[in-house]
């Protein structure tokens, strides 16, 4: 009885083991987390993460999509055609954005990075959301003018896609809920925070600013700062410059989106950050070296009745100041950024 007693007792345990891996074997496992460091100097994201976590398979799928010509309506344009990784992802050669069959645009590419600290996007603030963003250059006719709808079932048709959204949600199911969320996973991992002027900031032994650096940063903050904030570089405001307006392109800025007068002329604060690597400047680039935009705000600003009061009387530089400035602007350029090979155009097969 006992060795019966005794085999009865090893039967069943042996049993509850197998039962215990074979429920173990078929939990399903979500997608591999994706840790995105954040720099201890920036304010806290104003993305809200738990809505859209970041995972490996989600942000190499919206890594992919971003270079694929594929996405545009004859697949000749893909986001990175136009966000130069190289130019901070703004376009260096062009001083307004263009997409398929030669269409051009009224404004300048805006460069793309430390999106997740803003809340509106676009030189207007015309775009409210983050996972929205995506949406005006994949559907504009000027840009890739692609219909949401085909390109969705185009997406569906290519295994590859299937293959991908599976392993980013979980099935291959493919909508634009989760085409915007993974493109936005992708963009919420350009982040630039490792310049000079980071490493300065920090104290990282050894990396101080030259005297022309120091000169310049003095510079900053006495004729610069109030807009352009540290250490995003932007006051995330939008204002009037006193820019000439040109009539060819007829741009009023954010009265295009609020339809107030109050508005004219008002653009975003861009930031300065890897600046020199990211001309052309302006809304409507039509400066295409820094020193360009060191002259207008000398002795080039026109006073409107929406001129910002910081720029009514122009902001007055010397020769000394504009090299100086120049020199700070410099350490504002983040390297490895820029050759970050995690943000680099994939090969499209």
């Amino acid at each position: 009885m006992k060795h019966k007693a005794a085999y009865i007792i090893g039967a069943f345990c042996l049993l509850l083991l197998l039962v215990h891996a074979g429920t173990k074997k078929h939990v399903p496992k979500g997608p591999e987390p994706f840790f995105l460091q954040l720099p201890a100097h920036f304010p806290r994201p104003v993305y809200d993460f738990t809505r859209n976590p970041l995972t490996k398979p989600g942000v190499a799928l919206g890594r992919f999509m971003f270079y694929d010509f594929r996405l545009s309506q004859d697949s000749t344009v893909s986001c990175g055609f136009c966000h130069q990784q190289f130019a901070a992802f703004g376009h260096f050669d062009h001083a307004l954005a263009h997409g398929v069959a030669g269409q051009q645009g009224t404004r300048s590419v805006p460069v793309l990075f430390n999106m997740i600290w803003q809340k509106a996007f676009m030189w207007d603030g015309g775009v409210n959301h983050l996972e929205l963003q995506p949406l005006t250059p994949l559907t504009d006719h000027n840009e890739m003018a692609v219909d949401l709808k085909e390109l969705l079932q185009k997406m569906q048709a290519d295994p590859k896609y299937r293959a991908m959204y599976k392993a980013a949600f979980g099935s291959t199911e493919i909508t634009s809920e989760r085409m915007f969320k993974a493109f936005t996973q992708f963009i919420a991992t350009m982040v630039s925070a490792g310049s000079k002027y980071d490493s300065v900031m920090q104290k990282v032994p050894g990396v101080v600013f030259t005297a022309e650096e120091s000169a310049g940063y003095q510079v900053f903050q006495e004729k610069c700062a109030a807009c352009h904030k540290e250490p995003l570089f932007t006051d995330l405001t939008y204002r009037s410059n006193g820019l000439p307006y040109l009539p060819a392109l007829n741009d009023v800025g954010r009265m295009k989106i609020t339809g107030s007068t109050d508005d004219n002329l008002r653009f975003k604060v861009p930031s300065l950050r890897n600046i020199l690597k990211s001309s052309p400047y302006m809304h409507d680039g039509r400066f295409f070296d820094i020193y360009q935009v060191f002259d207008f705000y000398d002795h080039g600003v026109q006073v409107t009745p929406t001129t910002d009061p910081l720029v009514k009387s122009g902001i007055k530089l010397s020769a000394q100041e504009k090299r100086q400035l120049y020199f700070f602007l410099n350490t504002l350029t983040d390297y490895s950024f820029l050759n970050n090979a995690g943000l680099s155009e994939v090969r499209i097969e």
